[in-house]
């Protein structure tokens, strides 16, 4: 044990106290050291850890709910299957290098910066949130190795931008193999690839991440000799695509924190009040739940508003008879939900509001369950433009004597957004997983049915002009039956009602 608290705050300020604290395997002697070192002073890190952030952090995660062993896991999972699929001359001395860069930091305005959000391939694999960093990975034959290049300790920018990291500590925070400063990952580089003579280097140049470190690996790249180049993006999304039960978790959470802020949005709605104060309430209903901020603008959208798919002005009243249609998530530890619900403000459907809403939610039930056969989620699309297209034809939207790919055209016209796509990291998720492929137990996914029904569409009767209705939910593929994660959000008649009640006036 240590003979006092100096000799554990020297260990700490040169960066060997995070290795330290986690060789001592009894939760109450890391408590009394990390307690009484707190009275001195700690050694600091660009994002939160378990010494510094105990109410967010467990023990051996580097981001809340996702442990060291899960990243270094990842990595290796891609380094497999990189090995296991290049099929450029099947040469067992080839060796890979994957290249992923973090986002940078962008300005809204001269030094005000937006809020970072971190490149989610970049955090997927490393697990780090700070911006200008690189993560590269080798492989040769069954040898793997990670280097993390991270920006230097600088007293001056820490103190107006935060805490860094630093290099010292970073190897040891998120599990690779070494850290070295950013800067010296040009000749680090040329250096490996001169090495390595052959070399097939992974990098996706399509996406621009850093537009600095794009620049310089185009000229590295076009003078190296005998080096071949490909993009990752298809197997980073691939991998990403199929769920951990740590992400799982952080997703569930996620659903629960978007559906409680929707249902008490729902409660405390009226006539009067503007779109702008029902994406206020959604936001700080989220953020005191838990999320760190809404995880795309929202759609919150009154009477024929509804009817412009991706409305996100939030300037208007909401007159009495009018519908809202709120398209709101959260971002929670890096995971996103994504959830829709439709409600008349003054607490009641409208005949045609009423009809159109249960033709909806039964659709959408419908394509839940078929989630059960793990069809493609196109396969999902047009079932569903098929059975919507034949429920509105019961209720004369569209013609009775259309069949066929009219009726799905038809349907189509009422509903022209996809009722699905994958849900992780991004609100758009793993877009290189096509979405003709079968899902499979992991994924998550949304299930959106909708219908809108614009003035000038000739079939429709007037009395069904300007209505916007859509239910999404964010469900999770599984063995069996599929689980809705957002299923504490209600959407039944007879609740969503009773909720737009309870703000009521006399």
């Amino acid at each position: 044990m240590f003979s006092s608290v100096k000799e554990i705050m020297k260990l700490r300020f040169n960066y060997l106290g995070y290795q330290i604290l986690s060789k001592y395997s009894t939760r109450s002697t890391q408590k009394a050291i990390c307690d009484q070192s707190r009275k001195i002073s700690y050694p600091t890190f660009g994002q939160p850890t378990y010494l510094t952030h105990p109410h967010l952090m467990k023990e051996g995660e580097v981001v809340p709910g996702i442990h060291l062993q899960e990243f270094k896991s990842r990595r290796s999972k891609l380094l497999e299957r990189i090995i296991r699929n290049n099929s450029v001359l099947k040469n067992p001395t080839l060796t890979h290098v994957v290249i992923i860069p973090s986002s940078s930091t962008v300005y809204m305005s001269d030094k005000i910066p937006y809020v970072f959000r971190q490149n989610s391939d970049f955090l997927y694999f490393s697990g780090c949130q700070e911006p200008d960093s690189i993560l590269l990975l080798t492989a040769k034959g069954d040898n793997f190795s990670s280097t993390i290049f991270m920006r230097k300790k600088d007293a001056h920018s820490e103190l107006w931008d935060g805490p860094r990291t630093g290099v010292e500590a970073a190897a040891s925070l998120f599990g690779v193999d070494q850290a070295l400063p950013v800067g010296e990952f040009e000749r680090f580089f040329i250096s490996f690839v001169n090495e390595n003579n052959k070399s097939m280097i992974w990098y996706d140049s399509a996406n621009i991440i850093q537009s600095e470190l794009h620049r310089k690996l185009m000229q590295l790249i076009k003078i190296a000799d005998n080096q071949m180049f490909n993009c990752p993006k298809t197997m980073f999304h691939q991998i990403r695509s199929i769920k951990s039960k740590a992400e799982i978790a952080l997703m569930q959470k996620s659903c629960d924190i978007a559906s409680e802020a929707i249902a008490k949005t729902i409660s405390v709605s009226r006539p009067g009040m503007s779109e702008h104060q029902l994406f206020a309430t959604v936001d700080y209903e989220s953020r005191m739940r838990g999320a760190e901020f809404l995880a795309y603008p929202p759609v919150v959208a009154g009477g024929k508003n509804a009817c412009t798919i991706h409305y996100i002005k939030s300037n208007q009243i909401i007159k009495d008879g009018d519908m809202v249609l709120m398209d709101a998530g959260c971002e929670y530890h890096g995971y996103t939900s994504d959830i829709t619900r439709t409600w008349p403000t003054n607490g009641t459907f409208s005949p045609q509001q009423r009809v159109l809403y249960e033709i909806i939610l039964e659709v959408q039930k419908e394509m839940i369950q078929k989630m059960k056969e793990m069809p493609t989620l196109d396969q999902v699309f047009q079932e569903m433009c098929l059975i919507l297209g034949k429920k509105l034809q019961e209720i004369n939207l569209i013609p009775k004597n259309f069949g066929g790919e009219k009726l799905v055209a038809a349907a189509y016209n009422y509903c022209p957004h996809h009722v699905s796509h994958y849900l992780g990291m991004d609100v758009h998720d793993t877009g290189k997983v096509s979405r003709g492929l079968t899902v499979q137990p992991g994924m998550i996914v949304t299930v959106e049915p909708g219908v809108y029904v614009s003035s000038k569409n000739q079939f429709a009767p007037p009395e069904f002009h300007n209505l916007g209705i859509r239910i999404e939910d964010d469900v999770l593929i599984q063995d069996g039956e599929p689980l809705v994660l957002s299923r504490k959000c209600p959407k039944e008649i007879l609740d969503i009602e009773a909720l737009a009640k309870e703000n009521q006036t006399s």
